[in-house]
């Protein structure tokens, strides 16, 4: 009987441990190192070379020279695996602050194929267009700039998940594969399961509002469905959401504030921990803003400053519409960043018309909603509002909207046995993506993008 000694680590070192020892003085000028990476780019000189190194987060580069390095550059290409023993020679103008001298260089893997795209130059991969992007995008997601984009979303579900964790809410799995929608059974992708119809979920509303009778505080993270036909730069129809609900609140605005205190911990996480991938789209040395305050505005009082903004047939046209034109949006993201200083600005009491049928009606005026948006950068990131707790007044509300109760039998059987005061909000990680890094499309914060043209790669 053998057992696995667990207590094994690969005996390798990662660029990104020997720019920590480099910095804290572990390592010197002169240092030996042996270093494993992909080969981004090889700039042949006379006599020597510039062989910049793709590791798993940072770009270096090393130097070949035909005298001491016991290698051939030309048998090497770009896009092979290799094993680098050099030394470590200090270098100011590097982003490292040193080079890598090559003494020996080993193939771990080749490639069978000649690129079909340039990776290693960052302006012909941005002079790409979007589809020749996609169509290589197992190839084009290598390029740093572009797989900074993937790692800033994953800074984002880590600040999600960490800052949620911190304030008492627990995770739970959602279904993809339910047999109604959340939405009323719009924008659905049906499949079949089993000789009955069933359908991709559009969202783990019903499913979050289940979780709060258990736990309170949930949040879940997942592939969301819609069946949108529309193909635009602010929609996809998988995408993936970021999803939380709490019990026991006093107002809608209990939420608002949990959001604007977790993406307040998320812009400082980005900064802190994120930093290299933000320069890319930043600029070198530039950081998210401190987020200090969070201005709210009503729905119609938001429509009004657009229309006084705009004198004449748009803002008339806007004020007549229950919902924000693309438009609007970008203008109040403009306004409340100019005015006050925040990307970030929420909207609140939509119009009842514009949202789901578990959403709570205003009291006052059951025309708006207990409800909002939160726009960041003149972006539509986040819908959240507080939800009906009672069953007598859900059943009413759904059949207004002549919904089959029937479909929704295990959602109303919550609201039966009760339910605390509640509500939540959903985000799109491709939005927010996009957003704080101020992409054309969320296509591009998307690795795998599905809009109605693409199902591939």
């Amino acid at each position: 009987m053998e057992f696995l000694d667990i207590s094994k680590k690969p005996d390798l070192t990662d660029i990104s441990s020997v720019l920590e020892k480099f910095r804290s003085g572990e390592l010197k000028d002169g240092s030996p190192i042996t270093v494993r990476g992909t080969l981004h780019r090889i700039k042949e000189m006379s006599g020597f070379a510039f062989v910049i190194v793709r590791s798993p987060r940072l770009v270096f580069q090393c130097i070949w020279d035909a005298e001491k390095s016991q290698c051939d550059i030309k048998d090497f290409s770009v896009e092979e695996c290799v094993e680098i023993e050099g030394t470590i020679i200090a270098e100011p103008r590097s982003r490292l602050g040193f080079d890598i001298h090559i003494t020996t260089m080993k193939r771990l893997s080749g490639r069978a194929a000649v690129l079909p795209v340039e990776i290693g130059n960052d302006r012909k991969i941005e002079k790409l267009n979007l589809n020749t992007l996609l169509d290589h995008r197992v190839l084009t997601l290598r390029n740093p700039k572009v797989r900074a984009i993937l790692k800033v979303a994953d800074g984002v579900m880590y600040s999600f998940r960490t800052f949620l964790r911190s304030e008492g809410f627990t995770e739970f799995v959602a279904p993809k594969l339910v047999r109604a929608g959340a939405e009323g059974g719009a924008d659905m992708f049906e499949v079949d399961y089993f000789g009955r119809k069933a359908y991709l979920d559009q969202s783990p509303q019903v499913y979050k509002q289940m979780m709060v009778g258990v736990f309170g505080k949930v949040f879940t993270v997942g592939p969301v469905f819609r069946a949108e036909k529309f193909s635009t730069n602010r929609h996809i129809n998988e995408f993936q959401g970021l999803d939380l609900e709490m019990g026991f609140i006093d107002s809608f605005e209990d939420i608002m504030a949990v959001e604007a205190r977790m993406f307040k911990f998320m812009f400082e996480t980005l900064n802190e921990q994120y930093a290299p991938e933000l320069e890319m789209y930043l600029g070198q040395g530039k950081r998210l803003p401190e987020l200090k305050t969070f201005p709210k505005i009503k729905f119609m009082e938001a429509k009004k400053l657009f229309a006084d903004a705009h004198p004449g047939a748009k803002g008339q046209a806007a004020l007549l519409e229950p919902d924000f034109a693309p438009e609007e949006e970008k203008w109040l993201g403009d306004f409340f960043n100019r005015e006050y200083g925040s990307p970030i600005v929420f909207v609140t009491h939509y119009p009842t018309v514009k949202r789901p049928f578990y959403t709570m009606e205003d009291p006052e005026d059951p025309a708006y909603t207990l409800s909002f948006d939160m726009l960041l950068n003149g972006l539509e990131v986040t819908t959240g509002g507080q939800r009906i707790h009672d069953y007598e007044q859900q059943v009413e509300k759904m059949k207004r909207r002549r919904m089959n109760i029937e479909d929704f039998s295990d959602y109303l059987t919550m609201h039966k046995y009760g339910m605390p005061p509640h509500g939540g909000l959903g985000c799109s990680l491709e939005r927010i993506t996009a957003s704080i890094l101020g992409l054309d499309t969320v296509k591009r914060a998307a690795a795998f993008p599905r809009d109605r043209d693409r199902l591939n790669p």
